[in-house]
């Protein structure tokens, strides 16, 4: 796990992967923009048929709303974008790494986009749904641990299946599920972390790649 951490490390400090990360954010903060530009064109249209006391609650309703929903969802969007790139960090991580290795085959540009959306829903779902818990002794922890289930589930099925069809990535997750689901304590703790959770799909990526090479490698 350790030599996985650190070669994913030294993977996500290189130009390459860094650039990737831009491109995503450079996505997410377009996203944004549109957004608040829209909601602005909205209120501005809602401000002609209201009274002047009720624009200013409404504008700071709007505002505080818009802040909320950048915190908690910049993340999961970023996830999504970087979805579209997934597979190209896969790549990059195996031929730097492992030249001699057969190269993984990507999935579809559709597959991998949906697959972005969909996983980074179901991160923001279980995210929200385990929000109550935060105010109570138990929150990080189930935080915490709802993450490594999700991440290393999606990241080394994802890693897996470049190099045999899914339902063999899946069998072999379930195969290794206590070493994978371990492993995904790493992203996991850093998804916690605000704005290092943004890296965390990249960081995966690139994490599970090591983890599947070593795990086959090990029962080779």
């Amino acid at each position: 796990m350790m030599t996985a951490f650190f070669r994913a490390l030294g993977d996500l400090l290189s130009p390459e992967l860094r650039s990737v990360l831009w491109r995503a954010l450079g996505l997410t903060l377009l996203l944004f923009i549109a957004v608040l530009v829209g909601v602005q064109m909205l209120l501005a249209v809602l401000t002609e048929f209201s009274w002047p006391w009720a624009d200013v609650v409404l504008g700071l309703g709007t505002g505080l709303v818009l802040l909320v929903a950048f915190f908690f969802l910049m993340a999961p969007v970023t996830a999504a974008f970087a979805g579209l790139f997934l597979d190209e960090v896969a790549a990059r991580v195996e031929l730097r790494h492992y030249p001699a290795d057969p190269p993984g085959t990507p999935l579809p540009a559709a597959a991998a986009l949906f697959s972005g959306i969909r996983f980074a829903g179901l991160v923001l779902v279980v995210n929200l749904a385990m929000l109550p818990l935060v105010f109570t002794g138990i929150g990080a922890i189930a935080l915490l641990l709802a993450n490594a289930y999700l991440l290393s589930r999606e990241f080394f099925e994802m890693a897996a299946s470049r190099h045999m069809p899914l339902d063999d990535a899946r069998r072999y997750r379930k195969e290794n599920s206590p070493a994978v689901f371990l492993a995904g304590l790493v992203p996991a703790a850093l998804a916690l972390v605000p704005i290092l959770n943004i890296a965390v799909p990249l960081f995966a990526t690139a994490y599970f790649v090591h983890v599947f090479k070593l795990a086959r490698a090990s029962s080779a």
